[in-house]
């Protein structure tokens, strides 16, 4: 009896700490990915990454086809930048960023109808061996960044210091916050080219070790897409680790921990304990860039909330406006309180519907008058549920005390350099303090401090 019990219970990993929010996944994990008609103007910033902008490299009334390079990197960590549709150049000049909170050179691009592509885009596939040089250029060349959110250049991650040994790379698709369903779709409907993808980045990786383990990391509310990569894993050399669902459990430090028990040091990166990390995006992006020679100039992205009629996951267009995808999907439902660029605990609010979708979009949500309660905040009664909560092991009280009294010494010897921002702390904060928002503060002045 008791064997009959235990005998399919599968170890589901974790991370000590963290929260479980309302997950409100099942309005589109049903939802296959539709291609979101093409979009009659564009608005592409040449910031989409983590780094220093963009160069322009065209003119007003040049035109354009879909893949042309319009912005070039500028530097190491930089990124390229390209057209997603044919047309004409309109304008360039400085908008406002979706992501940043500020202005940002854009290219304004008008649609011509015709979808013509770069002729170099290729059609079919065709099986070919590469070398780590040539993954890592053609990566570059595509553009491509981190799909998670993060839009760090992939080429830049895949070429850690030469002393750095990595032996593990980690393909996330924990897709951990709530409603977004996006990295879950792209896992069950093209699972082979993830695969592929992720077997390339293992490829780039080789210069740096011949012995790297390839793991996929899938939280255990994602079943379907658990099974399909188990089917695969023999035949394609590569490990499936099934993870407790729990936010944040599809942050880097903490899918480090969970899977490898490494923890990465302070002020570390991950591989300084031989890890590199990324998303199931990501390495289908990359797939597409070695294989096809195509940049990233589309994501698949999740629109949900109860404020939008049809709730879907679509293929975009990367510079399409918000309100294209209102429009596509039966426009608002209620009073519209708030539209969240991300999922609803670390996303950023936007104030309009001409803002763009760009690289770091994993989604949008709509929320009306039934999703947004503004509570007012309360003293800290020393409760210490954000303790219990914070998955890097910090004070967020004492860390928060500290900064209202403008004591940043402090706060940073209480390691506040060490938060990543996931919210785990303000969700499970019953006195409502904003303290996410208290820490981003604390940690500007502390870096204002440094530079002079």
């Amino acid at each position: 009896m008791f064997n009959f019990l235990f005998k399919n219970k599968v170890r589901k990993y974790t991370f000590s700490g963290g929260i479980h929010p309302k997950e409100n996944k099942h309005y589109t994990e049903e939802c296959p990915i539709e291609k979101l008609p093409l979009p009659k103007i564009v608005y592409i910033p040449l910031s989409q990454h983590t780094g220093k902008i963009a160069k322009p490299i065209l003119k007003v009334g040049d035109k354009v086809k879909v893949g042309q390079l319009i912005g070039e990197a500028d530097g190491r960590i930089s990124a390229n930048i390209h057209s997603s549709i044919s047309g004409v150049v309109k304008d360039l000049k400085e908008l406002p960023h979706p992501l940043i909170f500020s202005r940002v050179l854009t290219y304004v691009i008008e649609n011509d109808g015709e979808d013509i592509w770069e002729e170099n885009i290729k059609k079919e596939f065709v099986e070919k061996d590469f070398s780590s040089e040539e993954i890592i250029e053609k990566v570059h060349k595509a553009g491509i960044v981190g799909l998670g959110g993060a839009a760090f250049p992939t080429a830049v991650k895949l070429s850690p210091p030469k002393e750095k040994v990595i032996d593990a790379l980690i393909i996330n698709g924990c897709e951990c916050e709530p409603y977004l369903t996006n990295d879950y779709r792209l896992m069950i409907e093209k699972p082979k080219e993830i695969i592929l993808g992720a077997l390339l980045l293992k490829k780039a990786l080789e210069k740096n070790s011949k012995n790297i383990r390839l793991i996929f990391g899938i939280e255990d509310n994602k079943e379907k897409a658990i099974e399909i990569f188990n089917s695969y894993k023999k035949e394609y050399n590569f490990e499936v680790y099934t993870l407790k669902t729990k936010y944040p459990q599809g942050a880097e430090k903490q899918l480090i921990k969970a899977i490898l028990k490494r923890e990465v040091p302070s002020g570390g990166l991950p591989f300084d304990v031989g890890v590199v990390v990324q998303n199931v995006g990501t390495a289908y992006a990359c797939y597409e860039a070695c294989y096809f020679d195509k940049p990233l100039f589309e994501r698949v992205i999740t629109v949900s909330g109860n404020g939008i009629k049809e709730k879907k996951n679509l293929l975009v267009r990367i510079g399409t406006p918000v309100k294209d995808i209102v429009n596509y999907c039966g426009g608002y439902v209620g009073e519209i309180k708030k539209i969240i660029f991300g999922g609803p605990i670390m996303g950023v609010a936007i104030y309009s519907e001409d803002m763009p979708i760009v690289k770091g979009t994993t989604g949008i949500l709509f929320f009306n008058e039934r999703d947004v309660l503004l509570e007012k905040e309360k003293d800290c009664i020393r409760c210490g549920r954000c303790v219990e909560a914070c998955p890097m092991g910090l004070l967020p009280c004492e860390l928060h005390k500290f900064i209202k009294k403008r004591e940043f010494d402090k706060a940073r010897d209480y390691s506040l350099l060490d938060c990543i921002e996931c919210g785990s702390c303000a969700f499970a904060c019953p006195a409502k303090i904003k303290l996410v928002q208290s820490f981003k503060f604390g940690k500007q002045e502390i870096w204002k401090k440094e530079k002079k």
